[in-house]
């Protein structure tokens, strides 16, 4: 009886961990399930003016409708769309009709397309954001080329002189009929939270299994 009481705490131990973080994932798939449908309402919002000192978690996603112009400059940023393979997000410098200098993704165009940089007089509507591209492994931009890997709202900032503020165009107008808008969409952000919980529940189911295998070996053989 001894010989199958460590075992059996130990097996039993590593089934409450792993039952822990099965139920751990279940509280973040709620969580998540709750922050996804706030920002997908508040991204189908009516339009307002940029907040003069917008916040990247209060404001992430918040309709806005700018008018101004476009200055010509502009970055790209690599990316792909489905169907149409790989191309740029066209990032461009805007001056606000009261004088800040944002930045506007005014969408995709493939990489054969020949998309002149924006100027002039415009309005749009679109969704603040700061996209969370950016890891470890992204590589440098190419300054010289005005090229990005992904969208840093800093970095593209500091290349384009502008405030880090970045709208998701929804609309233009005038439109640029060679751009696709690639507009936000809360739904895109991962929720996998109930396949990792899954995953838990079974390492736990199996860890259980084995546990129970190990013990009845230990007893056969002291039997």
């Amino acid at each position: 009886m001894r010989r199958v009481f460590l075992p059996a705490i130990f097996g039993l131990a590593g089934a409450a961990v792993l039952l822990s973080l099965g139920f751990w994932q279940l509280q973040r798939l709620e969580w998540k399930q709750a922050l996804l449908a706030e920002m997908t309402a508040r991204a189908a919002a009516a339009p307002t003016a940029v907040p003069e000192a917008p916040d990247p978690e209060r404001d992430r996603f918040r309709p806005v409708r700018v008018r101004g112009r476009f200055t010509g400059a502009e970055l790209h940023v690599l990316t792909s769309m489905r169907g149409a393979g790989p191309g740029f997000r066209h990032v461009a410098a805007f001056v606000t009709s009261d004088g800040r200098r944002i930045m506007i993704d005014r969408g995709f165009a493939p990489a054969s397309a020949d998309v002149a940089p924006a100027q002039g007089e415009a309005e749009v509507i679109g969704n603040l954001d700061w996209p969370r591209e950016s890891d470890f492994f992204t590589p440098e931009p190419d300054i010289e080329q005005g090229l990005f890997f992904a969208r840093d709202v800093t970095a593209m900032a500091e290349f384009l002189g502008t405030e880090p503020l970045l709208v998701v165009a929804r609309r233009a107008e005038p439109a640029d009929p060679r751009l696709t808008p690639m507009p936000v969409d809360p739904s895109a952000i991962p929720n996998d939270h109930l396949g990792y919980a899954i995953t838990w529940f079974l390492l736990a189911a199996v860890w259980l299994g084995m546990t129970g295998l190990w013990l009845w070996r230990i007893r056969r053989r002291e039997g």
